[in-house]
């Protein structure tokens, strides 16, 4: 009922998968992530304590083919079952039980496994795979290209309706590289949704850790730096990735007001408050505090 990738990033060693199904909230129920061992993911007649076992089991210090073979040894019926894990270095290990329904397969190769059942090729897999190598983009994106390839391939058999995709790092998360738990749970376009939901949360990655700063809150006024700085950070969430979303905006105003923009601040609100006269209200909030 599901196709999926889970995938290590040289780059910035995060570890991610990526999910879509014609079922209520995948995201609920396949992926699993943990930062600086690996991930699993679970599906087709899917049993949830593949999940945590398959964790524990790399977090011990087992390599993917170790773990998904104890998990495998648990289940009294694992020919109904689809699984793949990667560990902590990148090695890759996947089942798909001979019960499986229509088209089950999976193409494993070291840093990067996809699996599919339920779908309308056997193809589908290698073409996931074959699309996250290719694509250039970042990590988030290579996975969500993947998804894109099993779908121009026909997808689920069924149609769509969920889609996820949970990314974390084996390090504390940066801007550049913020750990993501995203999911679509009811749509008629899940992954043009998902899409849309990742280029929101990248854009917002730089922008929390400002408008925690002295450039949009606190008793002591922002240096010249600090304000130049915040107004960079928004002005760029606002655009880098095509986002439409008004939070920006509004801390950018809160930021130039703080900054001795009063009038631009004023501007910026007026602009915003036509959709909702409560960032007015908001914004009236921030700046007495």
């Amino acid at each position: 009922m599901t196709y999926s990738i889970v995938a290590r990033d040289p780059e910035s060693g995060q570890f991610g998968i990526a999910v879509q199904s014609h079922f209520l909230a995948v995201g609920a129920a396949v992926p699993s992530v943990m930062a600086g061992v690996g991930a699993v993911a679970s599906q087709a007649n899917l049993r949830i304590e593949y999940k945590d076992l398959g964790l524990k089991y790399l977090a011990n210090g087992d390599s993917a083919g170790t773990a998904l073979s104890k998990c495998l040894a648990t289940d009294p019926n694992p020919e109904v079952r689809q699984v793949a894990i990667i560990d902590s270095v990148g090695n890759t290990a996947a089942h798909t039980g001979s019960a499986c329904w229509n088209e089950a397969s999976h193409y494993s190769k070291f840093g990067v496994s996809a699996q599919s059942n339920m779908v309308s090729s056997a193809l589908i897999p290698e073409a996931m795979v074959n699309a996250f190598e290719k694509s250039t983009e970042s990590f988030p994106f290579r996975l969500l290209a993947a998804l894109d390839a099993a779908e121009s391939l026909g997808g689920d058999l069924r149609g769509k309706q969920s889609a996820a995709i949970l990314i974390a790092g084996d390090q504390e998360a940066s801007e550049e590289h913020p750990a993501l738990d995203l999911r679509v749970d009811n749509d008629a376009e899940p992954l043009v949704s998902l899409r849309k939901a990742v280029r929101l949360a990248l854009a917002f990655a730089p922008m929390w850790r400002v408008i925690r700063g002295p450039a949009c809150r606190g008793a002591a006024a922002p240096t010249n730096a600090e304000t130049e700085e915040a107004i960079a950070v928004l002005q760029r969430a606002q655009t880098e990735y095509g986002v439409e979303n008004l939070e920006p905006t509004f801390w950018l105003a809160v930021a130039k007001w703080r900054g001795n923009s009063q009038s631009e601040a004023e501007q910026l609100v007026s602009e915003i408050a036509k959709s909702n006269s409560g960032w007015t209200r908001l914004f009236q909030d921030v700046i007495s505090r």
